[in-house]
């Protein structure tokens, strides 16, 4: 019933604020203008269509408004007057009263607001979906910002993502597409991550993982967090300072280089995913200030963590062989990727898929990022995977989230940004770093320990295997250590002659430099 009554309330939202009048009315077919015009009749609105979209996404819910902040980034694909409407979700969704976000608090502390800040703002300064932030300052001088989660958000989460259950159930039963897209998946993930939303706690962890990692990089700044103040419902963290990466103007009338600022949203980027396999997942404008303060002076401060992207060290991997293949416009090992991935059927021809890539992706290079619709892109790339069958990977779902917010914010600050020439060093040098020499001394390191514990028991352990060959009772277990100290020989084999050659190599150079520096 709570369901029946939730889509009841989305079809009344849509009617009331002409929602289906706005979808209609892209269509150019004749007989979609003829429905259009049967359902507008008797009604008419005065609001502007941007306005009606943004308000209809606020009363539909904290689901609906992420959509919307998505949407906003994209200025290619939406119209400007739609685009700057939903901008305004991004901090300033209709706040809770001051009264309640007080109450939540000593709850949460158990103690009165005075016991616990000297100063407490009761106007919140950011309303978001899932919560409000208010300034405060502790006892100690502190300034401080304090997040409140919005209060009954579980149970209208809890229905939205029911109904996208449903919803994604039909879809797999009554589509061939829609079984490849894993749209069941995909609604799983979107649950587990807007279930950590909820846990502030988790969030606090987040910005504790995400701060050191970015310890050191000097090109992005995260709050500190008050562990003693945290909760599941309340969390506070080190108050930052600096102006929203949206206010492009005040930004260069403050001496910020743009175009700068720009290169350094995409390293932050790639290094978050490609050297960290953690990344902030939730980019949007509203999440991201820029310091203007002369110590800290050009630096991203992000905020916002309560959704996060990880990436395994096979994600990782992949992804970088395949972006460095792009950059390279090698379009068979984009394909040879693909299959030895599983993403497509081993029996898909590789020649005809790296020429379907290569239609959709050589028409994009060497243009500047404004003159790139990446929608269309993205567009082209679904028609060619439903041909080859591309099984759609749900665990990148974030990323690729995250990759459309990465472009809305690099479109805003630099239209002329070069995203292939930035991107294509960065990647390079870490997939030098993953294959290369240095990747060697890293995994010998790593694996020293192991190995000095397993390499004393070696001629036990061989004795052993050969002498339970001997009286005829190998077993399979036998038979894959001695298959194992097989290869193990052989590594140490390839290991000697390669230092061997390194060598002979060294030695043979040194002589022949004092060859020639010798007098005539």
């Amino acid at each position: 019933m709570r369901r029946f009554l939730r889509l009841a309330l989305i079809f009344w939202t849509v009617v009331r604020y002409g929602l289906d009048d706005l979808a209609l009315s892209g269509f150019s077919d004749q007989r979609v203008r003829w429905l259009r015009r049967l359902t507008s009749v008797g009604r008419s609105w005065e609001q502007p269509r941007g306005v009606r979209l943004r308000l209809a996404l606020e009363r539909l819910g904290p689901i609906f408004v992420k959509f919307g902040q998505v949407l906003s980034t994209r200025r290619d694909l939406v119209p400007p007057d739609i685009a700057e409407e939903l901008a305004k979700l991004q901090d300033r969704v209709p706040p809770f009263p001051a009264s309640l976000s007080r109450r939540l608090v000593e709850r949460a502390f158990a103690k009165p607001i005075e016991a616990l800040f000297a100063r407490f703002d009761a106007e919140p300064v950011a309303s978001a979906s899932i919560a409000q932030v208010h300034f405060a300052q502790l006892h100690d001088g502190r300034e401080v910002a304090v997040k409140v989660l919005r209060p009954g958000m579980l149970d209208i989460i809890e229905d939205d993502l029911g109904l996208l259950r449903t919803l994604a159930a039909w879809v797999e039963r009554l589509s061939a597409d829609g079984r490849r897209l894993k749209p069941r998946e995909v609604v799983a993930e979107f649950d587990m991550y807007l279930h950590d939303e909820l846990d502030l706690v988790r969030e606090a962890a987040n910005a504790a993982q995400l701060r050191r990692n970015m310890d050191g990089l000097n090109l992005v700044m995260v709050p500190e967090m008050i562990w003693d103040l945290c909760t599941a419902e309340v969390i506070v963290m080190q108050r930052m300072h600096g102006l929203p990466i949206s206010q492009v103007d005040g930004l260069r009338e403050a001496g910020v280089d743009i175009k700068k600022l720009a290169r350094d949203g995409v390293t932050i980027f790639f290094t978050q995913v490609f050297r960290d396999g953690f990344f902030h997942a939730d980019m949007h404008p509203g999440n991201i200030l820029v310091s203007v303060a002369p110590e800290t002076f050009q630096r991203y401060v992000a905020l916002d963590f309560g959704i996060v992207g990880t990436l395994s060290e096979f994600d990782k991997d992949y992804l970088a062989q395949n972006f460095v293949a792009f950059f390279r416009r090698d379009y068979k090992r984009v394909a040879e990727l693909h299959v030895e991935s599983g993403w497509v059927p081993p029996e898909t021809r590789i020649d005809a898929l790296e020429a379907a890539i290569r239609t959709v992706c050589e028409p994009q290079f060497d243009r500047p990022l404004k003159d790139i619709s990446l929608g269309q892109v993205l567009l082209r790339l679904f028609q060619t995977s439903r041909r080859f069958n591309v099984e759609i990977q749900p665990q990148l779902v974030l990323l690729q989230k995250t990759l459309l917010n990465v472009e809305g914010l690099g479109r805003q600050l630099d239209p002329d940004l070069d995203l292939w020439a930035t991107a294509k060093p960065f990647l390079e040098r870490w997939m030098d770093e993953q294959v290369g020499a240095r990747a060697l001394t890293r995994v010998l390191k790593k694996e020293a320990p192991r190995l000095a514990q397993f390499l004393p028991e070696l001629p036990r352990l061989l004795h052993d295997a050969l002498k339970q060959q001997a009286a005829g009772r190998s077993t399979e277990a036998t038979q894959q250590l001695v298959n194992e100290l097989r290869r193990t020989n052989r590594m140490l084999q390839s290991l000697l002659w390669a230092l061997l050659g390194f060598t002979g190599g060294a030695v043979a150079a040194v002589l022949l430099l004092r060859w020639f520096q010798l007098p005539l």
